[in-house]
C-alpha cells in the first residue's frame, strides 16, 4: 500500500489557489483512476483505489495546512506504515510555475504543512514532489500570494505541470526515487 497525500486547505474559498496544488493533484489522480476521494476518515478526505496494479490511498487532509501532519500520522499508525510508504505533494514558492521538484528528504523550507508532517512523523526523510507556484511579488504578503488564484496563462501552464506530477507519481509506484528524480527534475526552459 502506498499513501499519496496532497496538501491544501479545505473550503470553497481555497479551491484552485496556489496553496492547494496538492489537492488539485489528488483530484487529477482520482479522475484518471476513478478513485472516489470523499470518505471522511483520519481528519481527511480519502479514497482507496488501484494505480499500476498497486493499492493506493489518496489523501486530502482537512485539518488546514498547518496541521497536515496530524492526518498523515493517524493514517500511518492505523495501517502500520513507515516513511517509505507515502509521498507528499505540495506547492513551492521557490519554484517557478511550470517546474516541479522530486525529493526524498529535506527541510520544510518554510512550508507549514511540511513542518507539521516532519514533526508528526519524526523525520524529514520521505518522498515528496514540490510544485512551482512562483515567488510572491516584492512588498506583498506571502499568505495573500499562496491563497491567490493564478492568471489564465499561468493556470494553463500550472495544469500541464500537475499532469506531469501525476505521471511522476504513477512512475514512482513502479520505480525507485532515483529514477523519478532523474526523469522529472529537469528545469523547464522559459
Amino acid at each position: 500500500m502506498y499513501i499519496i497525500v496532497g496538501l491544501g486547505n479545505p473550503g470553497k474559498e481555497y479551491e484552485h489557489t496556489r496553496h492547494n496544488a496538492g489537492f488539485d493533484t489528488i483530484d487529477i489522480l482520482a479522475d484518471r483512476f476513478n478513485i472516489d476521494v470523499t470518505k471522511k476518515k483520519f481528519q481527511a478526505l480519502i479514497g482507496d483505489g488501484v494505480i499500476n496494479n498497486k493499492r493506493v490511498i489518496l489523501v486530502k487532509p482537512q485539518t488546514f495546512m498547518n496541521l497536515s501532519g496530524n492526518s498523515l500520522h493517524e493514517i500511518l499508525s492505523f495501517y502500520h506504515l513507515t516513511n517509505e510508504d507515502f509521498m507528499v505533494v505540495y506547492d513551492d514558492i521557490d519554484l517557478d510555475i511550470g517546474n516541479m521538484r522530486v525529493r526524498t528528504k529535506g527541510s520544510a523550507g518554510g512550508h507549514n504543512g511540511i513542518k507539521s508532517i516532519i514533526s508528526q512523523v519524526g523525520s524529514d526523510v520521505f518522498d515528496r514532489i514540490k510544485i512551482g507556484v512562483g515567488a510572491k511579488k516584492e512588498n506583498s504578503d506571502l499568505a495573500d500570494h499562496v491563497l491567490s488564484k493564478m492568471s489564465k496563462e499561468d493556470r494553463k501552464e500550472f495544469d500541464e505541470t500537475l499532469e506531469k506530477v501525476c505521471d511522476a507519481i504513477c512512475d514512482r509506484l513502479d520505480n525507485d526515487m532515483n529514477y523519478i528524480m532523474n526523469k522529472y527534475n529537469a528545469k523547464k526552459e522559459k
